[in-house]
């Protein structure tokens, strides 16, 4: 009942941000617009004036919340995997990699969809490089030389993307290459954001058929050998899942921090600590909570703020919070 309950509000919740995201903008658009122009578009008719809502805000909206979801989703995998509450959606590398991908590309002077496609890669292959450098040290505490082998790839990637920052043309690509890595769904449009649905619907899915033995491979792996669980086969799905979901979603907003690190915590305090009550309110609270997020990026200033800014002044402060009231580690 309880994992009901906390999924029927965030369904709820999530149903009126995406009603105020359609709201909000520069542009003045009444209730009534949007729910038109929403009929239009689901009864293939559009009008003229719809073009505001079904073109530029509603795949915003749709972006928000595919990378909320994703980043959330991927959060309570990896915590879950790790079993520590500390570990965000980048600990293999993934957010350096996508980002060393795309600044390559915008560098590079790729256009089209190049540049999400150079991150996408670039992500993916820096977690294939992670998992092969830990496959082949020997040692019993596979998870602990995984999340070093991790951390040491970032720090190399990160060091790569510094240095393209530095190389970079400071009047063409620059400005294009540190807004990118602060986070936007500015550039969001209808093909990008099916390509990263697609995406990380596929890694959320995968997630989602290892659910149960999360929870076993959860109590240690001596422990979930004993139990019968392919320690190896399970480790494999999740982190390839939560990879994949991941890279989407930089592919798409660029480095986002934070959702993954914090909404899990949030919704662990709601659904409790098993996974197949805990995936699916994590990703409607991190869908729900990126796109707020937006919508104040959007609303607050003439000029956006980036998303990764907000994200970072918003999560610190709630993360502590959570952790003052005993639910970091429920």
């Amino acid at each position: 009942m309880r994992t009901y309950s906390a999924a029927f509000f965030s369904i709820l919740l999530l149903a009126g941000l995406v009603f105020t995201g359609l709201l909000v903008g520069p542009l003045a658009i009444a209730p009534g617009e949007v729910a038109t122009a929403l009929w239009h578009g689901l009864t293939g008719t559009p009008a003229p004036g719809d073009a505001v809502i079904l073109q530029l805000r509603l795949p915003r909206v749709l972006a928000a919340v595919i990378v909320g979801a994703a980043l959330a989703g991927s959060g309570a995998a990896f915590q879950q995997l790790f079993r520590n509450p500390l570990v965000s959606p980048d600990i293999l590398g993934v957010s350096t990699g996508a980002a060393l991908g795309a600044a390559l590309a915008l560098v590079a002077g790729a256009g089209g969809g190049s540049v999400e496609a150079a991150a996408f890669a670039g992500g993916l292959g820096a977690v294939a490089l992670v998992c092969a450098i830990a496959g082949a040290v020997r040692s019993h505490d596979r998870v602990l030389v995984l999340v070093l082998t991790g951390v040491v790839v970032g720090a190399l990637l990160g060091a790569g993307i510094a240095l393209l920052k530095l190389l970079a043309d400071p009047y063409r690509d620059l400005p294009a290459l540190t807004f990118w890595l602060l986070g936007s769904l500015a550039g969001a449009e209808p093909r990008s954001v099916g390509i990263a649905a697609v995406a990380a619907a596929t890694g959320l899915a995968a997630l989602w058929s290892v659910r149960g033995r999360l929870d076993v491979l959860a109590l240690g792996d001596d422990e979930a050998r004993a139990l019968g669980v392919n320690v190896r086969a399970i480790r494999a799905v999740a982190i390839t899942g939560a990879t994949l979901a991941t890279a989407a979603t930089v592919s798409l907003a660029g480095v986002i921090g934070w959702v993954g690190l914090l909404v899990p915590h949030a919704a662990r305090g709601l659904a409790g600590p098993h996974f197949a009550r805990l995936l699916p309110v994590a990703a409607l609270l991190g869908a729900g909570f990126l796109l707020a997020v937006d919508t104040v990026a959007r609303a607050v200033t003439d000029t956006e703020v980036p998303l990764g800014v907000l994200t970072a002044v918003l999560g610190a402060p709630l993360f502590l919070w959570l952790l003052a009231r005993g639910r970091g580690t429920a």
